[in-house]
């Protein structure tokens, strides 16, 4: 293994004004942590979009390496639970904020915020699923948690095309829910279909200003745009339903009004993947590894390498990416 590596640098200036680079790097230029892994695949998610392209301030350490999903094998490692020769996945726990993220061949972390790579997946899988997917089914495993069962009705899911809402139907279809997907990219109806959607609508359906509560759509939903998508989706949710929001793609308010809460006993499930417990973390892991079809997450993903990330980044932002893009380390360092 070389002494210095590539890695994706993001800086700025005196006057923030914020600048990407490929570097090469060394051990030594590694952050804190009791664990070193080789990283042999990561992803471009939303998030590393926004951070790259500087269109939101995720960034708050200077520099950064960004990227906040890895999947690798462990070469050193002061921590009870790990080996070298271990195959573990991070995902969020401030990469690519506070801390180094996964465009690098390496990485030092905090033992505490690995997981074990489930029996059945490879690092490439886990990338292929990534934050996104794993966000995915912790929205499914909230849905389930608030009784949110097939029978109670069809279930939503907006930014159907992204990463999170690809999975999300992929999940749902497969655990038997009746699926509608809101896009808009009207050409991805097939792709939609095919991973399992029954039935399509327009995004402008939700995204402009509505009213305080709508007819019972959707017994559940997962979103991922906030704003007023979310708003729409909660005034038309069937009574004693929910709606499990862990996405800003529209923005971050919520121009809505107590009525759903209130009229319907509609539920609002926060969604946080980035300080998760390891117990919900090794839950959900196990879960897509038993529950969602890989053949459909091929379907969904693309490849990459290393020199294509800060283009893909920007593609993400611009929304010219459907699906999950994984990119390949292995001999990128």
């Amino acid at each position: 293994m070389s002494n210095t590596f590539k890695a994706i640098l993001i800086s700025r200036d005196e006057d923030k004004k914020q600048s990407v680079d490929v570097v090469e790097m060394s051990d030594d230029d590694l952050m804190e942590g009791d664990v070193t892994v080789a990283i042999e695949a990561t992803t471009v998610n939303y998030k590393d979009g926004l951070a790259i392209t500087g269109k939101s301030p995720i960034i708050q350490r200077w520099p950064m390496v960004p990227g906040i999903d890895l999947a690798g094998t462990v070469i050193t490692s002061n921590h009870n639970d790990y080996d070298a020769g271990d195959k573990v996945i991070l995902n969020g726990w401030g990469l690519s904020q506070t801390h180094y993220g996964a465009y690098a061949a390496r990485a030092r972390v905090n033992g505490d915020w690995l997981v074990p790579m489930p029996e059945g997946l490879s690092a490439r899988d886990t990338m292929a699923i990534g934050t996104a997917g794993y966000t995915a089914m912790l929205c499914v495993m909230a849905l389930e948690r608030h009784g949110i069962v097939p029978e109670r009705g069809p279930v939503l899911v907006t930014g159907a095309a992204g990463g999170v809402g690809s999975v999300a139907i992929s999940l749902l279809s497969k655990l038997g829910y009746d699926v509608i997907a809101s896009t808009g990219r009207v050409a991805e109806e097939k792709f939609l279909k095919n991973l399992g959607a029954a039935e399509i609508i327009d995004r402008n359906e939700l995204s402009e200003p509505g009213r305080p509560m709508g007819r019972e759509r959707w017994a559940g939903a997962v979103d991922a745009v906030g704003s007023h998508t979310l708003a729409n989706v909660l005034a038309q949710t069937k009574y004693g339903g929910a709606v499990a929001a862990c996405g800003l793609a529209q923005g971050i308010d919520l121009p809505a009004t107590v009525i759903p809460f209130i009229l319907r006993g509609v539920s609002l499930l926060g969604i946080d993947s980035v300080h998760a417990p390891k117990s919900l973390r090794v839950e959900a892991w196990a879960r897509l590894a038993k529950d969602l079809d890989l053949d459909k997450l091929a379907s969904l993903t693309t490849d990459i390498g290393f020199d294509d990330i800060i283009d893909t980044a920007c593609d993400i932002i611009d929304g010219k990416i459907r699906g999950r893009v994984v990119v390949d380390m292995v001999g990128d360092g």
